[in-house]
């Protein structure tokens, strides 16, 4: 049901080729971010749309289909204009797209992509699929997310930490692919949190990379208990399903992770792994990563930092910050943007590096947020009529915030990194250069941004 782009559209949108001006043959629109969450965004994703969705002809039998379902949903449909397209252009839209580079870090209110027509007669079909198009929303505001929480960890890094750059790779782990709406928003949301770290259980986002960027490998995982692998021994057999994670998994070198709040955090912390199995676990030459998952996490954390600390021990490292030894800890419960900062602030004012703690982060990572979380719009700011380019845009007396951007614009950037939406038919300030790039045109991808340069962007 998902192979007809033609379907993948808003149904207002089969009726618009009859509501333009008469003599319009030449259409010129833009995405942007209005504002919203962050004053700076990760521009990512839409490669992954290109290849998945324009690279694929249309058929006179999705035309069919369309003009078929669209009679009985009460929409008329060009198909005339869609069957010319497939036998005159080979199915291939009639578009020209230029992009940011992926992965490049943009202030918001500033214009990412712009998608303008190449034919005369199907001027119209960009703005057909401006739901498609525009979905780059959801890849590119988890991208920006985690991008955000990433120099939030580096910060507390610097601060305690002596090797804070192999630290931070691993230091926000993607949790999140049950707590999606789909599939594919696993694979895309997945996907996009790797542009920033490198730890994922989110299979499909990993998958996902290697599709659509080339990357062999995106992101990497170690063996971890969950709690029915816990329970199932029953309470009197929690020692034993921890021995039996040691066992199978503890290795010299290894990193093995058990959640540990089935029954009582700080009694399986303190006198379970603290004491009956704690020989176990440094003569393992493993580092085993303890997991609380339930109650204020700020709160368990430091507790459970400090009885570690009382167990195992610790060392002070170059910055005056204690390390524990053979043992480490991983929040995955309330983890969001102030929860980590909670976290991280207790650990540091008791004299913890952030080294010690890893976060993992489920449906708030890859689910909470929407479109409006920064405000994302596709506009048509330009049409040529009777052969003359015209501004087109909006300006609500009752909403300023969404007053659209006129002409046909570009984005530019000088080497201070200052960056502005200008128009292109004007003059460039002197030092300005422009920077999104052509990256589709009738059917064709221009440029195939690697998973390496996306993550060489983001910075």
């Amino acid at each position: 049901m998902f192979d007809n782009i033609l379907l993948n559209t808003d149904s207002y949108k089969a009726s618009h080729f009859l509501q333009y001006p008469a003599g319009a043959d030449a259409m010129f629109s833009y995405i942007e971010s209005r504002g919203g969450a962050w004053d700076k965004l990760v521009f990512f994703g839409l490669q992954s749309i290109l290849k998945e969705y324009l690279g694929k002809p249309i058929t006179h039998a999705m035309v069919d289909e369309a003009a078929t379902f669209f009679q009985a949903h009460g929409e008329p449909f060009n198909a005339v204009g869609f069957h010319r397209i497939v036998d005159e252009l080979g199915g291939f839209l009639p578009i020209r797209i230029k992009a940011a580079p992926e992965g490049l870090v943009v202030p918001t209110r500033q214009v990412l992509a712009t998608i303008e027509s190449t034919h005369p007669d199907f001027f119209w079909v960009g703005s057909y699929f401006e739901p498609l198009l525009l979905r780059v929303w959801y890849p590119a505001s988890v991208a920006t997310q985690s991008y955000h929480l990433k120099q939030l960890i580096r910060h507390y890094l610097d601060i305690s930490c002596d090797n804070p750059d192999g630290e931070l790779p691993f230091k926000l782990h993607d949790f999140g692919a049950r707590g999606v709406s789909s599939t594919e928003s696993s694979a895309l949301g997945g996907m996009a949190h790797l542009v920033n770290f490198m730890g994922s259980d989110t299979v499909m986002g990993v998958v996902a990379a290697k599709r659509y960027y080339g990357v062999e490998m995106a992101a990497y995982s170690i063996p971890a208990a969950e709690h029915s692998t816990i329970t199932s021994w029953g309470r009197a057999g929690e020692v034993a399903a921890y021995q039996n994670m040691l066992t199978q998994f503890a290795k010299p070198g290894s990193l093995v992770a058990v959640v540990s709040d089935s029954y009582d955090i700080y009694h399986a912390v303190e006198h379970i792994w603290g004491d009956t199995l704690r020989q176990a676990v440094v003569d393992s030459g493993a580092t085993v990563v303890i997991r609380p998952d339930s109650g204020d996490p700020a709160t368990v954390v430091l507790k459970c930092a400090h009885l570690l600390d009382a167990r195992f021990g610790s060392t002070v490292n170059g910055k005056g910050y204690k390390v524990l030894k053979h043992v480490r800890l991983i929040q995955g419960d309330g983890i969001n943007p102030s929860s980590v900062r909670a976290i991280l602030d207790g650990l540091l004012a008791a004299g913890f590096s952030a080294e010690n703690v890893a976060f993992g982060m489920g449906g708030m990572l890859l689910q909470g947020l929407n479109r409006d979380t920064l405000k994302w719009a596709m506009k048509c700011s330009a049409m040529r009529i009777q052969g003359e380019w015209v501004d087109v845009y909006k300006d609500p007396v009752t909403d300023s915030g969404k007053r659209s951007k006129r002409g046909r614009i570009s984005l530019f950037r000088n080497q201070d990194g200052e960056y502005r939406s200008l128009r292109v038919d004007e003059v460039i300030p002197e030092g300005f250069d422009e920077v999104l790039v052509p990256v589709w045109e009738n059917g064709q991808l221009l440029r195939d941004f690697s998973f390496d340069e996306v993550r060489a962007n983001a910075v």
